[in-house]
């Protein structure tokens, strides 16, 4: 196996805490109260109840991520994809703002790469803030490019609106 190349503007390299052990399951309805508590707490601009039912009803997979060890079984994080004839599209990656910073989020994202490489996806193709460093940090870390920008995509304060970066890992052979 060959190392992937360093992205540009990836963090140099530091030693590498481990990745925290993960449950995995599709979301249902009765997870919605939990996921909306954190897409509340985390974005200014938070998808609403409605988005989160739409992608069940469409039949996107929804996934919620607890803790593997432990007996509380709250809900750590949560994503949504969309997937397109030969890609998978990350539509929202979020965890709980208290449990930032400790690799939820990279194993949940690397969680999701292997779950659309064993069904068959040649990539994955994502939307980001480009204020949102924490969010590009973490991608350009996973080996996600920018390969160009949505003007306008976002919400911003006071009426305005906020370009996307668009961002793609090819998958390989890993």
């Amino acid at each position: 196996m060959s190392a992937l190349p360093k992205p540009p503007g990836a963090a140099p390299d530091a030693p590498v805490a481990p990745r925290p052990a993960l449950r995995v399951r599709s979301m249902r309805a009765d997870d919605l109260d939990a996921v909306m508590a954190i897409e509340s707490a985390v974005y200014p601009f938070p998808w609403t109840r409605g988005n989160f039912a739409d992608s069940l009803k469409a039949g996107y997979d929804a996934w919620v991520f607890k803790a593997a060890e432990g007996a509380s079984g709250e809900l750590l994080g949560y994503a949504v994809v969309m997937w397109i004839p030969d890609e998978v599209h990350l539509l929202n990656l979020s965890v709980d703002g208290a449990m930032h910073g400790r690799g939820i989020g990279r194993a949940m994202l690397d969680w999701l790469m292997r779950d659309g490489r064993r069904r068959g996806a040649r990539g994955m193709m994502l939307e980001v803030r480009p204020s949102n460093h924490a969010a590009i940090a973490l991608y350009r870390n996973a080996g996600f490019a920018q390969i160009g920008v949505r003007r306008r995509y976002y919400p911003a304060p006071h009426g305005a609106r906020e370009d996307a970066w668009v961002m793609f890992r090819e998958f390989d052979d890993e």
